[in-house]
Parts: structure tokens; C-alpha cells; sequence
């Protein structure tokens, strides 16, 4: 048996399917590093979710990073340790399965970041890697109508980008990649909280501000939560609770209209046929963003009227549709961007 599995390698998670098996991992995209030598962690004990509960808590020798920025590679050297550890841990740990890989990366990717994938995923033990779009797997993911000469259009809201995509006929017409995303939010959220009550909060409790009350729209019930960090005045512990309406508006609300200029931007730039199919077909909202309460709507609303469809499990969209196609790589494989076979 010829072993073949697909990456999500996204900025905050990887999910990993397994041909046969579907999706057997899910886990941060978190490595733990010695700080003076960007060495990993002893190995299987620094990686994934393990890694990212180590975040804010690790001694000041020790920092738990994220190896993508943005969606592409920021360390080679961890990326590959993270990929190796992933890919031996849904195969047992067997060193002598090289398997084939499809990754997905994002569409606007220049030649020297697919580069980085494909030399960091062979060296993590890839036979051959297959590279495929983060909106194509996303549309293949959703079971979009892909390869009819139809216009669909899918908005990835990921970690570290949105990527905004008209596709037909199995090809990418248009694609816009806004570096604006899930982590902006979450710092825009740590920012406002630092400007308007001098409270200094780590990324985890941003983001856990963004799941529990953060909105795009009004809510019918406003919700409210509690905040623990630190005083910048006197630098010890503080709570206070913050409403969803002032998160909405005072560190929300520049950062999705990014996104959403992102989106109308595409709009603008599709032949007028394909556009005319959006705007009856709509558009297919995915990645962890497209959780946020609301934004569905609001982009209905600033697109005069575009109906939005978000993901019934918009965090493994993508990974379903790398697993679509390992599943019929023999017949897709030659139509996708691949290193030359590894013995």
C-alpha cells in the first residue's frame, strides 16, 4: 500500500487526513523552543497542543512560537520539526513510510514560498508533495460546483490570511490574499484592551474573548465576560468584565472591514458572467473566521444583498478537501504542482 495523506498547514492549526482513514489529527501549529538556540523541545513533547499550553507559562529560557506567519513559512527549521512530528505521529512513528503529501498553501504563495513547503515537508520524511490551493481545497472541501463552467466564490478567514477566490472550471479566475485574519482580530482585541483599561492580556485570552462574546453585528443579547491580566500601572493581576458591543466596535470593527474591502475588491475584479453567478449562487464563508457571530450577515449587508453561506465545520473545509483528492491522486496528481519523486 502506498501511503498518502493531506496538511492543512495552517497558521494556528494542522489538521492531517489520512487516505482510508480521514482526519485523524487536529492540533496547534505551536513548537516550544529553546530561546538561545531555536532548538525544538525533546522530541513529541513540544509539539501541537501540548506546545500551546505552554504559552505565557514557560520559563524565560524556553518560548512556545508559531512557525508560520501569514500563512507561509517563517522558520524553516521548526516548520520541519513540527511537520516530522506530525507526519510520524499519524503513522506510529514508523520511519520507513514516506508517504506521498498534499498540502494546501495559500493561492497568492510566490515561487520561493512553495519552495520552503516542499524542501521542509521531504525533509520531514514526504516521498513527493503535492501542492494545492487553500481555496480550491477549501471549494473541493465544500463540494462546490468546481468544474462547471459556473463562478463560485470561497472565502477562506484563516489564522494568518483570508483568502478570497472566484473559481470555474476547476481553475482559481481571481484570487485576493488580505493579511488580515483570526490572529489580527485577536490582537486588535489585546490592543484595545491595553489602550482603554491599561490591561495587558496574553493571545490566549484575546482569543478568548474573540470566541465568547466577539460580533460582527449587534447581538439580540448583548454578552459580556470576564478578564484577568495584568495592571500596566502597578503590573499585578486584574479582572474586569468587557461587553460584546464594546469589542465590537472599538477593536472589531477596523479589522473586518479590511477583510470585507478584501472581498468587495474581488467582486470588482471578476468577469461580469462569473460575478452574475455570485451574486445568485453567493459566497461560501470558511476557516475558524467565519465563526465569528454575524459576519455572514454584515457581508450580505456591504454587498448589497450577496447571500452568504458559511461551512457547517468551517475549521476542516480545507483538510476535507485534501483528503477528496489523495483520495483520486493518481488521476488528480498530475494536474497539481509536485516536487519530483523521493526514493
Amino acid at each position: 500500500m502506498k501511503y498518502l495523506i493531506g496538511i492543512d498547514l495552517g497558521t494556528c492549526n494542522t489538521l492531517v487526513y489520512v487516505r482510508g482513514q480521514g482526519i485523524v489529527l487536529s492540533e496547534p501549529s505551536v513548537v516550544a523552543v529553546y530561546q538561545s538556540t531555536n532548538k525544538v523541545l525533546s522530541h513529541g513533547t513540544a509539539v501541537g497542543e501540548r506546545a500551546k499550553r505552554m504559552v505565557g507559562r514557560t520559563p524565560g529560557s524556553i518560548v512556545a512560537v508559531r512557525p508560520l506567519r501569514n500563512g507561509v513559512i517563517a522558520d524553516f527549521q521548526v516548520t520541519e520539526a513540527m511537520l516530522n512530528y506530525f507526519i510520524s505521529k499519524v503513522h506510529n512513528f514508523s520511519s520507513w513510510r514516506r508517504p506521498r503529501v498534499v498540502i494546501s498553501i495559500p493561492s497568492g504563495s510566490n515561487e520561493v514560498e512553495k519552495r520552503a513547503v516542499m524542501t521542509s515537508a521531504i525533509r520531514a520524511g514526504a516521498r513527493r508533495v503535492y501542492l494545492l490551493p487553500e481555496t480550491m481545497a477549501a471549494a473541493i472541501g465544500l463540494e462546490l460546483p468546481i468544474d462547471e463552467p459556473i463562478g463560485s466564490m470561497v472565502v477562506d478567514i484563516g489564522g494568518g490570511t483570508t483568502e478570497i477566490a472566484c473559481i470555474s472550471m476547476m481553475d482559481v479566475v481571481h484570487c485576493e490574499s488580505v493579511r488580515m485574519a483570526g490572529d489580527h482580530l485577536d490582537d486588535a482585541i489585546a490592543s484595545y484592551m491595553k489602550r482603554q483599561y491599561q490591561l495587558i492580556i496574553g493571545e490566549s485570552t484575546a482569543e478568548r474573548i474573540k470566541m465568547e462574546i466577539g460580533s460582527a453585528v449587534p447581538l439580540e443579547q448583548e454578552l459580556e465576560t470576564e478578564v484577568m491580566g495584568r495592571s500596566q500601572t502597578n503590573g499585578l493581576p486584574r479582572s474586569l468584565k468587557v461587553k460584546s458591543q464594546e469589542i465590537r466596535e472599538e477593536a472589531l470593527k477596523e479589522p473586518i472591514h479590511t477583510i470585507i474591502a478584501g472581498i468587495l475588491n474581488a467582486l470588482e475584479r471578476i468577469p461580469p458572467e462569473l460575478a452574475s453567478d455570485i451574486y445568485t449562487t453567493g459566497i461560501s464563508l470558511t476557516g475558524g473566521g467565519a465563526l465569528l457571530r454575524g459576519l455572514d450577515k454584515l457581508i450580505t449587508k456591504d454587498t448589497r444583498g450577496i447571500p452568504v453561506h458559511v461551512s457547517n465545520d468551517p475549521l476542516r473545509s480545507v483538510v476535507r478537501g485534501t483528503g477528496i483528492v489523495i483520495e483520486d491522486i493518481d488521476t488528480v496528481g498530475p494536474y497539481l504542482e509536485s516536487s519530483d519523486d523521493r526514493t
